[in-house]
């Protein structure tokens, strides 16, 4: 663009979202590309009409603040408060929710969900209740905007606006227009931000490259697990492939206590680790000091798992280098240690992490990891993490094809788009070529140790544009405000600082589509975009930091849609009529309740000693198309759809296809769809019944009738009762879980209880019951 025909010094677009003066701070090579895309930016005009209808939004630069390296801005600020909150909604104001029933969706589903998995204990010894919990998580956003203002900016903070705000997001939360992330639900407010300063423990997703396993040997392992064990889900690739010795830890053996610590139990892996990759010496490990098995861990909830999972990690990892010693360091021994830690983090009480790998599309070593043929050392971990390729445009896709035919893997991602696009409408901008891979889900584009913030907005559950407009408002707030937060990793802090990453997503697409149309759709995504863009540069500038480099997004969801009743992002539900299955501990008080009411509560199979499963019938609503019904050439498309008109990061989409009639065209299209999307994975339709007890039952009209006709109350939120939700800091609920090995929890993440995907997770889940047959198929054979 012209900037002396703007008049202006700097200028940008909404296209981009990018100015010209970081492009001149880009050092681009002048030969590239993308240098000369540049060039033409800076030498082009346009007229005034040519503006209008390309939606061009100019901006000058705006001046930004030294972002601050630790959290002693909120700490001490809280701290000299009392330890009182620093913003309160007000008290009037809260008490017009208080006989408001909140709308769960789903006949109970979602307030069970809500009660099990985010109701915290409060400080009289109840539980929390949705407006409790709303209050908490807004009240604690604003906490974050007050003490930024004072101690970092520098300025006042305008108390009578930050209210009307303030009781605006309460509003759309509570009637759930938009949500955080779960993470945010759970820890928001709470001494994980206020006293300790986790700010990672907000943020749902990262990406670690090990393409300088070189010159870090250790980095991309110890960041894995520390974020994995914050409930980060972690992307990480294989680059660092033949890039370091693998070599036998230098004698004498040295002693180390193992801290009783997250960060303990991190160093120790990195001591470990530094044995074999730079030289350091044998570790023999005391592990007096962590806590035993049982203990209340207060800050995160549950208890402790005792020293036996870090135990197993060490023995473990031992076992895969020494079996690489004498040889650079290979594909699989990365994918093994990565998967290792965690299996470890799972084990540990952590309950939320995932995994993605990334692999060269023609590398047959990191495509046979799934297979346990091959690699049947694998089959006890290689679960832990989805595995996708990184795919270049144009390749031949035939192989990959056959091998997702069979398995639904590898997945796909195009980094080449990643880099180069936005929203993938023709022209690339490259604002974002520094991006090394993804999030375990895909829906974000992430530089190597960067985190990234996402939050869900529900479209359908707004009555009009302007109504969206507003709940997008709130929802970007909500994202822009965890940027602030400090994390404790400094390469992580200069990517975030310096991109603002975000995702702002929408779920029930499914639900919107067959309601509203795609017309509409389509209308209120780019009207939607637009008011984010200017949105975020209004926000940004009042911050004093960064525009965000991107902004939305599409997630799988998970729990949080059950929670509003809605679809999961562009997904469509098993059937319109289903049954889903909620995995609780044995001894859980509200099972009594449920009993009562109709519920239908069974021993879990394979579990029954400690788990049950709860089941809720659903109606999705009328006109829902089942999974079943709609084509994968359609499911692609709404992808793309969504990938054109939306997500500047990425839009996650695992496509369900029938083997035997359209997996024979899987080739073909991504021969089409390469051009399309970022990224993609693949799910065989298969009957899901053929375990016990599977997440998501399709079932009839008729049966449904019957189901709901059974059910004579929903769950209570009688917090004062015995039938409340258990405390997460009370260990009789949590003993159950340690004692088998956190199935619970394991299986709570693997069926999407979390922030994950639902199609993938039966997936895995599918994946591990086979091999579960196999194993007894094997030792029947042996004993007979």
């Amino acid at each position: 663009i012209n900037a002396e025909y703007m008049g202006k010094k700097e200028s940008r677009f909404v296209g981009t979202r990018r100015s010209m003066a970081t492009m001149k701070r880009k050092s681009l090579a002048p030969s590239s590309p993308k240098t000369d895309l540049l060039k033409r930016r800076k030498t082009v005009s346009f007229d005034a009409e040519t503006l209008k209808a390309e939606s061009f939004v100019l901006e000058t630069e705006h001046p930004t603040v030294t972002p601050p390296e630790d959290m002693e801005w909120l700490i001490s600020a809280i701290a000299a408060n009392g330890g009182s909150s620093l913003f309160n909604l007000d008290p009037a104001f809260l008490a017009t929710y208080k006989d408001v029933d909140p709308p769960f969706g789903f006949n109970g589903l979602g307030q069970l969900v809500y009660m099990r998995t985010y109701s915290r204990i409060k400080a009289d010894g109840t539980n929390e209740r949705w407006v409790d919990t709303v209050k908490r998580v807004v009240e604690g956003i604003y906490e974050v905007q007050k003490a930024y203002c004072q101690n970092i900016l520098k300025t006042t903070f305008d108390e009578a606006k930050a209210q009307t705000s303030a009781q605006d997001m309460f509003d759309r939360m509570f009637r759930m227009k938009f949500l955080p992330p779960g993470r945010g639900l759970w820890a928001m407010g709470t001494d994980i931000v206020r006293r300790k300063g986790l700010g990672a423990a907000l943020n749902n997703c990262a990406f670690v490259s090990t393409e300088d396993l070189a010159a870090k040997p250790t980095t991309p392992f110890t960041f894995l697990m520390d974020a994995c064990m914050l409930g980060v889900g972690v992307g990480f690739d294989t680059a660092g492939a033949g890039r370091v010795m693998v070599q036998a830890p230098a004698q004498p053996a040295q002693k180390h206590v193992v801290g009783d610590t997250r960060e303990g139990w991190v160093e120790s892996l990195r001591l470990l680790l530094a044995g074999y990759l730079s030289g350091g010496p044998e570790l023999e490990f005391d592990y007096s000091a962590i806590r035993p098995a049982g203990i209340v861990l207060k800050t995160f909830g549950g208890v402790s798992s005792g020293p036996e999972p870090l135990i197993k990690l060490h023995e473990a990892i031992r076992k895969v280098l020494d079996a690489n010693k004498g040889e650079t360091i290979t594909v699989t021994t990365i994918v093994d240690i990565m998967n290792l830690i965690g299996k470890c983090v799972v084990a540990g009480n952590v309950r939320r992490t995932a995994e993605i790998a990334f692999g060269s599309a023609t590398n047959t070593e990191f495509l046979d990891l799934k297979n346990y043929e091959a690699n049947p050392h694998r089959a006890e971990y290689g679960w832990t993490s989805n595995n996708s390729v990184f795919a270049p445009v144009g390749m031949d896709y035939k192989e990959a094809s056959e091998r997702v035919q069979k398995n639904g893997e590898p997945g796909f991602a195009w980094l080449p788009n990643m880099q180069a696009f936005s929203r993938m409408q023709g022209k690339p901008d490259y604002r974002d070529e520094r991006v090394k891979g993804g999030n375990p889900c895909l829906e974000q584009s992430l530089e190597s140790m960067e985190l990234c913030c996402l939050v869900e907005t529900f479209p359908n559950h707004n009555t009009d544009l302007d109504d969206f407009r507003r709940t997008l408002d709130m929802a970007l707030l909500y994202a822009k405000t965890i940027t602030l937060i400090t994390v404790h990793w400094p390469e992580t802090r200069e990517v975030m600082y310096r991109n603002r990453r975000i995702g702002c997503s929408v779920s029930g697409i499914a639900q919107y589509l067959t309601q509203r149309g795609i017309h509409q759709l389509q209308h209120w995504l780019e009207e939607g975009y637009k008011h984010l863009a200017r949105e975020d540069e209004r926000l940004s500038r009042w911050l004093k930091i960064p525009l965000s480099v991107k902004l939305t997004s599409v997630k799988p969801s998970g729990t949080i849609s059950l929670l509003a009743g809605a679809t999961p992002g562009i997904h469509y539900p098993e059937s319109r009529f289903y049954l889903r299955r909620v995995r609780m501990a044995k001894d859980f008080p509200m099972l009594d309740g449920l009993r009562k009411a109709g519920y239908v509560v069974e021993p879990a199979v394979g579990s029954e000693e400690s788990t049950v499963v709860v089941e809720v019938p659903v109606d999705v609503g009328a006109g829902i198309r089942g999974v079943a019904e709609v084509s994968m050439w359609e499911q692609l498309s709404l992808a793309a759809f969504l990938q054109r008109h939306w997500a500047d990061n990425q839009v996650s989409a695992t496509v369900s296809f029938d083997p035997a009639e359209e997996g024979k065209h899987i080739a073909h299209a991504l021969e089409y769809f390469q051009y399309m999307l970022k990224g993609v994975s693949f799910l065989p339709r298969h009957e899901w019944g053929a375990f016990p007890q599977m997440p998501y039952e399709a079932i009839s009209e008729e049966r449904y009738g019957k189901e709901v006709a059974r059910i004579t109350s929903l769950p209570q939120l009688a917090a004062d009762t015995d039938d409340a939700l258990p405390p997460r800091t009370k260990s009789h609920i949590f003993r159950a879980t340690s004692q088998q090995d956190a199935t619970t929890h394991k299986m709570e993440d693997a069926f999407c209880d979390g922030d994950r995907c639902d199609l993938v997770a039966m997936k895995l889940a599918a994946e591990k019951a086979k091999q579960a047959a196999a194993a007894e198929a094997q030792a029947q054979e042996a004993s007979s």
